[in-house]
């Protein structure tokens, strides 16, 4: 008699899972001193400014809660103005109380997110006036689920992995220990890296946020958090949060705590992992209809997997989006490889099928993703491929790369028969290039967002350079 798959995996269903902000609301901030308005940049910088908790309450006596902010809130790169933005003028950042949470690692503060906005109604090309701001990046993903949302009733849950390095030293970088992947003595009593550790997973439970599981990685100092699924902008938001609590945590103990994607080249880089599910929520994964492409997917799953394997090599413009970040992705080092290939539980594939044999837990990892990423843009690329090919309706035509050989160890034939027949973007500037000419990409997320993310991106890019230089690698790990 046989049996089948294990269920070893919990479920997460689209109309259950919220996010939790424990007692703290609105109208119950007693304990609350200060207020932390908080926004992420398009080069992923976090910045923030800080209110007094009677002043924040003020705020809500006015039609349009938030503050105002001179224009390079968004992109300022060490105080280089890219091309479109100006010195001159304001926008406002609209408070979006549903994101208000505790900041345990800051005793007696909360932390909100917002959206920027005009000051005045702009108008459309088509008619009509909005005061949205195209360059928000919150904006941005809200869009694009809102989209997916309305037009085909789908809806998403995202996860991360957090990748980070602990550091006693950044010039050079120099990690608090020289253990390896999972292993106990990382997190030995006593340890600094068990007292951070513990420290960190306390706040996060705290903020009302699902920790999963934290461990030691591969690389000397490095650990991984791991975080319950929400949908894609509380995903964000939380992941932010998940970040500034790592980031305080260690500055508390005197650490430095990093996120740079390679800092050792003798050893496993880092990286944010992004787990997404595509969902309707009156029709459950188990009833919908089967791939014909896959045993594994149903046709949802793999129409939306057949539009990130389109756009891959655009997306990475977003999810890699600077130089230091393709000394990471190679083939042979489990980082995902440099082809456009999926395969069931396979590390050397840029999109690995995560619980294939359980549609209830089943889900993408995106393994081209990493903390240099502004993690709301690299999702609305990533939601907005995966809505392109839903909208299609062209099922995945690359077969599972799930045999003994990895997609780089494959003859040009044995590639070809399998459906793979593309190569990542290999260079910060072909991801770039690539985005550039995906029209249609551009045309989910916004014409007029991507361009000034480019923008952006290109200042940053060449601040940052490749990371290999003295000055670039201390620049990089001391700012992500």
């Amino acid at each position: 008699m046989t049996s089948g798959p294990s269920e070893h995996s919990v479920a997460y269903n689209i109309g259950d899972v919220t996010q939790s902000l424990g007692t703290l609301t609105e109208g119950n901030i007693r304990n609350v001193r200060y207020v932390r308005i908080q926004w992420v940049d398009l080069a992923n910088t976090i910045r923030v400014r800080v209110l007094p908790v009677a002043y924040f309450r003020k705020l809500f006596q006015t039609p349009t809660p938030g503050i105002t902010v001179a224009t390079c809130a968004l992109a300022l790169v060490f105080l280089q103005l890219p091309e479109g933005f100006s010195p001159v003028g304001e926008w406002v950042l609209r408070l979006d109380m549903a994101s208000l949470r505790a900041c345990p690692y800051a005793p007696g503060h909360a932390v909100v997110h917002g959206f920027f906005e005009e000051k005045v109604p702009r108008p459309l090309l088509g008619g009509g006036e909005t005061m949205e701001l195209a360059a928000c990046p919150r904006t941005i993903l809200r869009r694009v689920t809102k989209q997916a949302k309305e037009e085909l009733g789908v809806e998403f849950l995202v996860g991360f992995e957090s990748e980070f390095v602990l550091l006693s030293a950044t010039d050079p970088p120099k990690a608090i220990n020289d253990d390896g992947w999972c292993i106990a003595s990382s997190i030995s009593a006593g340890t600094k890296g068990q007292e951070v550790l513990e420290e960190i997973a306390d706040a996060i439970q705290q903020a009302g946020i699902e920790l999963q599981m934290y461990h030691s990685e591969a690389a000397p100092g490095q650990y991984e958090i791991i975080t319950g699924p929400l949908p894609p902008l509380e995903a964000a938001d939380a992941l932010i949060h998940t970040r500034q609590t790592i980031f305080n945590i260690a500055t508390k103990h005197g650490l430095r705590a990093t996120f740079a994607p390679r800092i050792y080249l003798d050893t496993c880089g880092t990286a944010c992992h992004t787990h997404i599910s595509p969902h309707k929520r009156d029709s459950p994964l188990t009833s919908q209809p089967p791939s014909k492409s896959s045993p594994y997917l149903n046709v949802l799953e793999s129409t939306f997997l057949a539009g990130i394997l389109a756009h891959l090599p655009a997306i990475q413009a977003c999810s890699l989006p600077l130089p230091p970040s393709y000394g990471r992705m190679l083939d042979g080092i489990w980082s995902g490889g440099t082809y456009v290939a999926w395969g069931i539980d396979n590390r050397e594939c840029p999109v690995r099928l995560s619980n294939a044999h359980q549609p209830r837990s089943r889900n993408f990892e995106l393994k081209c993703v990493d903390g240099l990423a502004n993690p709301y843009i690299s999702l609305a690329a990533i939601v907005g491929a995966g809505v392109l090919g839903i909208k299609e309706g062209k099922e995945v035509d690359a077969k599972d790369c799930s045999g003994a050989k990895t997609p780089a160890e494959l003859s040009d034939a044995e590639r070809r028969e399998m459906g793979i027949v593309k190569r990542m973007a290999l260079s910060w500037e072909e991801a770039r290039e690539n985005l550039a000419k995906d029209e249609a990409l551009k045309g989910i997320m916004g014409n007029e967002a991507v361009e000034l993310y480019l923008a952006v991106n290109k200042v940053a890019g060449t601040v940052y350079g490749d990371g290999k230089e003295r000055e670039q690698a201390k620049l990089l790990v001391e700012n992500y």
